[in-house]
């Protein structure tokens, strides 16, 4: 019968006489040291927050109070705006609902203050989750006296405003149409 490789024992090293008297000579004076019974206890670092983020946030927030400019919408069924720089291209994937859409907001229901007040803090919290690509549905305007779709007309004027903005357009049928918009976003930095 033949059995396998005997396992390695483990050998313990040995030190000459010399280095042991040696080492016992310079350890002579050293004694334990006795343990303290003070605790050191450090308070917990605060939370990290963003440089000028309040700052940013109120800068949104009076952004969008100003209102539009008239002369800068479109007068068609559809929304399409893209900032300076931004290439023809990512407007054309985003026409085609190529990007993820990561948070939406309905803004069914709200007067025109109210919605530039959600508008702004939805912003504020895609800044801070990192959101890319969002969704903002504002209604056809069906329930608008003659005037016709008013939160859309002052969301154009909103988005256009704002810096973190990057291009929107109006969403594909089965996201809304014209009654919606998807919105790129500049990453947080």
């Amino acid at each position: 019968m033949a059995s396998g490789p005997t396992p390695a024992v483990p050998v313990k090293p040995t030190l000459p006489d010399d280095d042991c008297q040696d080492f016992a000579s310079a350890m002579r004076d050293v004694r334990q040291l006795t343990p303290s019974q003070r605790v050191s206890v450090r308070p917990p670092a605060p939370d990290p927050q963003p440089r000028y983020s309040r700052a940013d946030e109120a800068a949104v927030l009076a952004e969008l109070l100003a209102g539009p400019d008239p002369d800068a919408f479109e007068t068609g069924d559809t929304l399409s705006y893209q900032a300076e720089g931004v290439q023809d291209r990512v407007l054309r994937q985003l026409r085609r609902g190529g990007f993820r859409l990561d948070a939406e907001l309905d803004l069914h229901g709200l007067n025109r203050d109210k919605a530039r007040t959600a508008v702004a803090l939805f912003f504020t919290d895609c800044r801070a989750r990192d959101h890319r690509c969002v969704r903002i549905i504002h209604g056809k305007g069906h329930g608008s006296p003659n005037s016709g779709p008013v939160l859309k007309r002052e969301l154009d004027g909103w988005l256009r405003k704002l810096r973190d903005v990057l291009a929107f357009c109006s969403a594909r049928p089965q996201d809304g149409g014209s009654g919606a918009i998807y919105v790129l976003l500049r990453r947080a930095l």
